[in-house]
Parts: C-alpha cells; sequence; structure tokens
C-alpha cells in the first residue's frame, strides 16, 4: 500500500517544516539579503510546534506571525550589526599628506597634484579655492579617484 508524499507530509507536519527550514536557509545563502532567514527561523519554531499543536491552521497562523514579528523587529536591528561601513583602501592612507599640485587645480578644471609618488586627479575641497602649478597642498578627502586638496598651511608657516 503506497502513502502520497503530501499525505504523509499532512500526516506529519514537522518534516514539512523541517523542509520549509532548509529551503529558505538555502534561500538566505543564496541572497544574503536577510529575508528568508526569518521564514527559516519561523519555520523551526513551527516544527517544534508541529510536536504539541496538531491543528496545521494554527501552525500556519504561528509561523505567519512569527515570520513578520521577526522581520519586522530583528532584521533592522542585524542590518545595523553587520553594516562595517565604508572599507578602507590602501588609499586612505594619503589622507592628510602633503603634495605637490603638477597642474593647476579649480573647482571648474580639475588638475593633477603628485602625493606618494603617485599623479591624482584633484579637485579642491572648497569651491572658492585655486591651487596654481607648484604649490603644496594637503590631501583632505579622497572621492573615488579625485583627490581633495586644502591650502597647506604649515608651508606658509615656515616662510
Amino acid at each position: 500500500m503506497k502513502i502520497a508524499l503530501p499525505l504523509l507530509l499532512l500526516n506529519n507536519m514537522s518534516w514539512f517544516w523541517l523542509g520549509i527550514a532548509i529551503l529558505m536557509t538555502i534561500l538566505e545563502g543564496m541572497t544574503l539579503g536577510l529575508t528568508t532567514i526569518w521564514l527559516a527561523i519561523a519555520a523551526l519554531v513551527s516544527m517544534v510546534l508541529a510536536f504539541f499543536i496538531p491543528s496545521v491552521t494554527v501552525q500556519i497562523v504561528i509561523f505567519l506571525v512569527l515570520s513578520i514579528v521577526l522581520f519586522i523587529f530583528t532584521r533592522p536591528v542585524a542590518l545595523k550589526k553587520m553594516k562595517h561601513g565604508n572599507v578602507k583602501t590602501n588609499s586612505d592612507r594619503l589622507i592628510g599628506m602633503t603634495g605637490l599640485v603638477t597642474e593647476t587645480v579649480s573647482t571648474d578644471n580639475p588638475g593633477q597634484v603628485k602625493v606618494g609618488g603617485q599623479i591624482w586627479t584633484a579637485r579642491p575641497e572648497q569651491p572658492d579655492l585655486i591651487f596654481e602649478k607648484g604649490q603644496s597642498c594637503v590631501i583632505m578627502n579622497i572621492v573615488g579617484v579625485t583627490v581633495l586638496l586644502a591650502p597647506d598651511t604649515s608651508s606658509e608657516s615656515e616662510k
């Protein structure tokens, strides 16, 4: 006598919930969006409850409510904990270093600056500043592949 698989699953809902948990975990591993992991957790809880609560309707309601609650209240906390901010790169070491302008730099005309033995595209940090060729400057920030410059006040105080 063969028993149909859906009938077997309905008679033993804990297997069904375990299958849902595994499926949701695999989906989460593929997307990494912190969306289906809450469904997997709710399915695991439903799997345990299936041993004590025979009503499939109650199990589904518990699964849905728990999924929504976990998603709404714990996902933002998890995302905040996982947020690492900007990734540090080797170019970050240039910030604060002194450079030499090799091509006039203004807001309208990005020029070039030599810093750390490398030539970088440069713009002034403040829109009203202009850096002439041969002028010393300080690297204040890096946006993409462009350095933002400020006047080098240390060279002026030495004069």
